[in-house]
């Protein structure tokens, strides 16, 4: 079985190298090809108006100057375009994606990519916060990846499916269990503006979030973090509201 391993957080970050540990678990045959820099927060985004440019790091390893789904594009129409990956593994995120962040984040966005391109794809996070603050328990998600990759791929996911992996902010002793969860949504989230200047006097900004936590429902991803779970949430491709759609085809015909 031949992995894609890239990120979010750029070809340097701790948490790729957990991703790669993990997919050296599951195959001899691990490539890597990663942004050069930290892209979080890129979203489904391309590089359209400027050239990619890509490093070979070593044999299996490449650097693109670009956004994570840059570097899906790179590696399976151009690395491995003659031996496309049967699975892509995207992370291990440096904090939670779940609720809300599943809209922002690149580690997702790899993901996404990868399905439209045909190739199942997994992302994976490790969340941080609670009573561990910023402490990263990469040992967390090293340690139950392998075995929750395999049992994800005996399944039969269908075509437009990704799945959302993200790992609780404890040890891997901790971990109250694996829950199949649906997106849920925070109940705050304000966008902070911090304004400052440079030294021409020049306004600039910070954008910046607010969080608190959540009371969220039983069964969300939000849950499942809160309370020791590893969140596992397949998500669909296709956006489209059934309900709503049917409303509109009794307003508007079909």
């Amino acid at each position: 079985m031949r992995i894609l391993v890239t990120n979010d957080d750029g070809i340097d970050a701790p948490g790729l190298k957990s991703c790669k540990r993990i997919a050296e678990a599951l195959s001899d045959d691990v490539w890597v090809v990663a942004p050069q820099t930290n892209h979080s927060g890129a979203g489904h985004s391309l590089t359209l108006r400027e050239p990619l440019r890509m490093m070979e790091v070593d044999e299996r390893t490449f650097a693109v100057r670009g956004t994570p789904t840059d570097c899906v594009i790179m590696a399976c129409r151009k690395i491995l375009k003659d031996h496309r990956p049967d699975l892509i593994l995207s992370g291990v995120n440096q904090g939670q994606n779940i609720a809300e962040d599943v809209t922002y984040s690149g580690t997702i966005a790899a993901a996404f990519e990868g399905t439209l391109i045909g190739v199942r794809s997994i992302a994976l996070s490790q969340a941080y916060g609670g009573a561990a603050g910023r402490h990263m328990f990469w040992e967390t998600a090293e340690t139950l990846g392998p075995d929750l990759v395999r049992r994800l791929l005996d399944q039969n996911w269908g075509e437009n499916l990704l799945m959302n992996v993200n790992f609780p902010p404890v040890a891997p002793a901790d971990v109250a269990g694996i829950q199949a969860t649906r997106q849920g949504r925070r109940d705050q989230k304000l966008m902070e503006i911090d304004t400052r200047q440079d030294t021409w006097g020049s306004p600039y900004y910070w954008l910046g979030f607010q969080r608190h936590r959540s009371d969220p429902a039983e069964g969300t991803d939000l849950w499942a973090i809160y309370n020791g779970y590893v969140s596992v949430t397949p998500l669909d491709m296709n956006m489209t509201h059934g309900a709503m759609r049917e409303t509109l085809t009794a307003e508007f015909g079909s």
